[in-house]
């Protein structure tokens, strides 16, 4: 006779405590790819005559659906030229893409956490301004993609720091609110959260420093992937 499965009774605890959806974001969390983008920036500025953002400059809006990223280092600039250097933008990465030229390692230990969250009663998703394609490319050429349950984007979400991504996620995985927490480098991130009401967790290894990310309402900020477990299980057994 095949013997029944496990209840859930019988199954470990999760390592998280009550956290069931845990969601990432990509660039500046999961993998370190600040030069393409930088890079892709740039080339796309010049290519219509602008003036280069520089490369700090660029970093403070890597989180935005692309768009308002430009508008944002371009204010006052016409909607058409805004599209025009999204668009070239896009052309760039894609090139990149195709040539094996982007360069998006993941940081230190993120392997390892993804892979200790591995649990029947968690699940992982990514909350990212990237565009689906992007991420898909980015989660298998490291291997990763079957450990994620959900994937945001900034082509079918509203662009963050509004809480439709997380709101999303959750949806998806039938979680609520205390049940989620949004991991990311950026204000955008901890914002979003917020306005979700899942928990926010700031990583230090990112593109926003940590006093913004605490002004943004960051629980709490890590000062390496190792230290995310036992900080969600002091979350959970405070609350």
């Amino acid at each position: 006779m095949t013997p029944l499965p496990a209840s859930s009774s019988d199954r470990p605890m999760p390592p998280v405590g009550h956290f069931r959806l845990i969601i990432f974001d990509c660039d500046g969390t999961l993998v370190d790819s600040q030069h393409n983008i930088v890079s892709a920036m740039q080339g796309a500025f010049g290519r219509f005559g602008r003036a280069l953002p520089s490369p700090e400059a660029v970093r403070r809006q890597v989180g935005l659906t692309l768009e308002i990223a430009i508008a944002r280092l371009l204010p006052g600039e016409n909607e058409a030229t805004v599209a025009e250097i999204a668009e070239e933008y896009r052309v760039i990465v894609r090139a990149l893409r195709a040539g094996a030229g982007l360069t998006e390692p993941l940081y230190d230990g993120i392997r390892d956490l993804i892979l200790a969250l591995d649990h029947p009663d968690i699940f992982l998703g990514v909350a990212t301004g990237k565009n689906l394609v992007g991420l898909e490319h980015t989660l298998a050429l490291h291997g990763l993609r079957e450990c994620f349950h959900t994937l945001q984007t900034a082509d079918l979400a509203l662009s963050k720091p509004h809480p439709d991504m997380v709101q999303r996620a959750m949806a998806e995985t039938a979680c609520q609110a205390p049940e989620t927490v949004m991991i990311g480098d950026t204000s955008f991130d901890m914002e979003m959260a917020r306005a979700a009401g899942a928990t926010a967790i700031g990583v230090g290894w990112g593109y926003h420093q940590a006093e913004e990310l605490r002004a943004a309402g960051a629980h709490e900020v890590l000062a390496a992937p190792g230290d995310l477990i036992a900080c969600l299980q002091t979350l959970s057994s405070s609350r």
